[in-house]
C-alpha cells in the first residue's frame, strides 16, 4: 500500500498565502505560532455585560445560525475601533509583543519556516487574518486556517484534529528539518500537542521514512482584551437578527430557534469607576491565615438597595446618573469573612441613602461569605484626615444580559433571605419606539406557542440607548449606540451623556476557564461570578 506524497505542492495547498514555499533541503527548523490569545489578544465575551450561561453559550459553533462568537468575522474585525482605523494603526495594543519579536526573528533565519495555526475557519477568516498580519509587518512562509475540508477531502470533527493532520503533513514534507518549536495558549491544546508529536517520533523510530524530530510546544500566557460594551452588544443583536431573519425565510435548518436579549438587574447603587476599584482593593490587608486565592475582591459599589430601586428611593439619592464623591473615613472586618471601608459623601449637605447599616464599600469577602456580612462591623480603625481616599460614584444599577429564547416563559425570580434579589425585563428590540407598557402588554398577547414573527419588524439595526440598558429612569439617556443598545459599565445610566466604555478592564477570568476552544460545547461553570453582589 502506498502511502501519501508529501511535497511543497501539496502542503501550499493548505494555506491561504500566496508565498513560495522554500525548498526541503533549506529548512532546518519549523515555527509555528497559533494566532488566537497568542500572537493576537483576540477579544473575548465581557462577563461584565453577560451572565455566566450566556458567555458559555456565545462560544459555542451551533448556537446561532451562522456561527458563535469565535465563527464570526464582524466580532474580531470590531476589535477596539474596527478594521478601517485598526488596520491604519496595526491594532496597536493588541498583540502580544514578545510573540510578535520571536516571529521576526524566525523571519530573519533563512533555515526557518514560519507558520501561522488557528483553528479560525478559512472561508470566513482568511482575508482579515491576512491583512491583520500583513499591518504588523509579519511575514508567514503559510498562513493556514481550517478549511471546510482538507487538500485530500479530509473531514475534521474538532480543530485539534485539523491541526494534528497539518502538522503531520508539515513534518513530513520538511523531513530535513530537526526541530520544531510551537507556541500555544490553552494548556489542553498544549498537552494534546505534546503528546502527538511524542506518538509521532515513535512510530518514525520504526520507520526510514524521517528521524525523529525534536519538537517543543511551549505554553502562552495571554492578557485579556474585550470589545467596547457598545459594540459588542450590537454585534451580538446583529448576529442574532440575522439567526431570526434565516428562521423567517426558511433558510436555517429546522430546529433553529429564535432568540432575543434580556436582562436581569442585580442591585442599584452608588457605583464606581474601575480605577477607583483598584484604588480600593489595595486597602485590603489579609492576615496571614487567609489565603489570597480564597478572597473575592470587589470593591465596585456601595450599595443603596440589593434589587431595582424604587422611584422613592431613587428621588432620595438624585435619580440614576447622579454623582456622588466620597471619602474612606474607616476600615473595617468581620471574622477573615468580609472586609470593607467605611465612607462619607465629601460634602456634608449630600443627601445619600444605603441599606446598610453604615455607609460601605464592600472591599473584599471569603468564597463562602456573602456582602450583607459587611453589617456585622461593629469596629471600625479610623483613617486620619490626610490619608482618607477619595473617588467618585455614580447612581446606577448592575446589569448582567443574557439570550434565551424568544417568548420562552419567564423564570421565577429568586429570593435571598425574604427579598428580591432580581428584576427580568426584555431587552426592546432595537429600533423599537413602543414604551415598555406596551411592550408588556403586547408579549402578554403572544404568549409561548404563538407566532412570534410579529414582533421581528422591530428587529433592525436601530439606535439603542447608548448609555444606559433602559432610559427610562432619569439622567440615563446617552447618544444612539451604533446600532446596539448597550452600557459601557454594565448598569444603567452611568456618567451622563457619555457613551460607556468601561468594563474592558474590569474582572479577569480567574485562569484559563474563560476561554473556550472553537469547537467546544457551552458549559456553565466556564465564568466564574455573574459580577452582582450576593444580598
Amino acid at each position: 500500500m502506498v502511502g501519501p506524497v508529501h511535497t511543497i505542492t501539496a502542503l501550499r495547498r493548505w494555506s491561504c498565502g500566496d508565498k513560495q514555499l522554500p525548498s526541503t533541503d533549506r529548512i532546518k527548523s519549523i515555527h509555528i505560532y497559533d494566532f488566537d490569545n497568542t500572537l493576537f489578544s483576540s477579544p473575548l465575551p465581557n462577563r461584565q455585560v453577560w451572565s455566566t450561561q450566556t458567555c458559555g453559550h456565545l462560544q459555542a459553533q451551533d448556537f446561532l445560525h451562522g456561527g458563535g462568537w469565535w465563527h464570526n468575522p464582524q466580532i474580531l474585525a470590531s476589535t477596539r475601533q474596527g478594521l478601517e482605523v485598526e488596520e491604519a494603526r496595526a491594532w496597536e495594543g493588541c498583540w502580544n509583543e514578545k510573540i510578535v519579536d520571536l516571529v521576526r526573528l524566525s523571519m530573519s533565519e533563512e533555515d526557518a519556516l514560519t507558520i501561522l495555526l488557528t483553528g479560525r475557519a478559512e472561508a470566513g477568516f482568511a482575508d482579515l487574518i491576512n491583512r491583520m498580519a500583513a499591518a504588523k509587518g509579519l511575514d508567514f512562509d503559510m498562513v493556514c486556517l481550517k478549511p471546510a475540508v482538507s487538500p485530500t477531502g479530509e473531514l475534521f470533527a474538532s480543530t485539534l484534529g485539523y491541526k494534528q493532520s497539518l502538522l503531520r503533513d508539515i513534518v513530513m514534507t520538511y523531513h530535513t528539518a530537526t526541530e520544531l518549536r510551537m507556541y500555544e495558549d490553552r494548556p489542553k491544546h498544549t498537552k494534546s500537542f505534546r503528546d502527538f508529536f511524542a506518538d509521532l517520533n515513535r512510530s518514525l523510530n520504526s520507520t526510514a521514512i524521517r528521524r525523529p524530530i525534536t519538537a517543543e510546544v511551549i505554553q502562552v500566557t495571554e492578557a485579556d482584551l474585550f470589545l467596547d460594551p457598545v459594540t459588542e452588544i450590537a454585534q451580538i443583536q446583529s448576529m442574532i437578527n440575522a439567526n431570526n431573519a434565516a428562521i423567517l425565510a426558511g433558510t436555517a435548518p429546522p430546529r433553529t430557534k429564535p432568540y432575543a436579549i434580556k436582562r436581569d438587574v442585580f442591585f442599584t447603587g452608588y457605583l464606581l469607576a474601575p480605577t477607583d476599584i483598584d484604588r480600593l482593593k489595595s486597602l485590603v490587608k489579609l492576615p496571614s491565615v487567609v489565603p489570597e486565592h480564597e478572597v473575592r475582591f470587589l470593591a465596585n459599589n456601595i450599595l443603596i438597595t440589593p434589587r431595582p430601586a424604587p422611584r422613592s428611593v431613587l428621588d432620595k439619592v438624585g435619580g440614576v446618573g447622579h454623582k456622588v464623591r466620597w471619602r474612606v473615613t474607616g476600615i473595617g472586618a468581620h471574622q477573615n469573612r468580609v472586609w470593607a471601608a467605611r465612607v462619607q459623601p465629601c460634602d456634608a449637605r449630600e443627601r445619600v441613602y444605603t441599606e446598610n447599616s453604615t455607609p460601605c464599600v464592600v472591599l473584599a469577602t471569603r468564597k463562602d461569605a456573602k456582602p450583607v456580612e459587611v453589617n456585622r462591623i461593629h469596629h471600625w480603625t479610623n483613617v486620619a484626615p490626610q490619608d482618607q481616599l477619595e473617588f467618585e460614584s455614580v447612581v446606577g444599577e448592575k446589569v448582567l444580559l443574557r439570550i434565551e429564547v424568544e417568548d420562552a416563559p419567564t423564570q421565577p425570580q429568586q429570593q435571598v433571605e425574604g427579598r428580591k434579589r432580581l428584576r427580568e425585563e426584555d431587552f426592546p428590540p432595537l429600533g423599537s419606539n413602543r414604551p415598555k407598557a406596551q411592550q408588556r402588554s403586547h408579549q402578554q398577547a403572544h404568549p409561548q406557542g404563538s407566532s412570534w414573527a410579529g414582533n421581528r419588524g422591530n428587529r433592525g439595526g436601530g439606535g439603542g440607548d447608548g448609555q444606559g440598558f433602559a432610559g427610562s429612569r432619569g439622567g440615563g439617556g446617552g447618544r444612539g449606540g451604533r446600532g446596539g443598545a448597550g452600557s459601557g459599565r454594565g448598569f444603567r445610566g452611568n456618567r451622563g451623556n457619555e457613551r460607556g466604555r468601561g468594563g474592558g478592564g474590569a474582572g479577569g477570568r480567574g485562569g484559563r476557564g474563560a476561554y473556550r476552544s472553537l469547537d467546544d460545547n457551552p458549559g456553565q461553570g466556564d465564568y466564574g461570578s455573574a459580577g452582582g453582589m450576593q444580598y
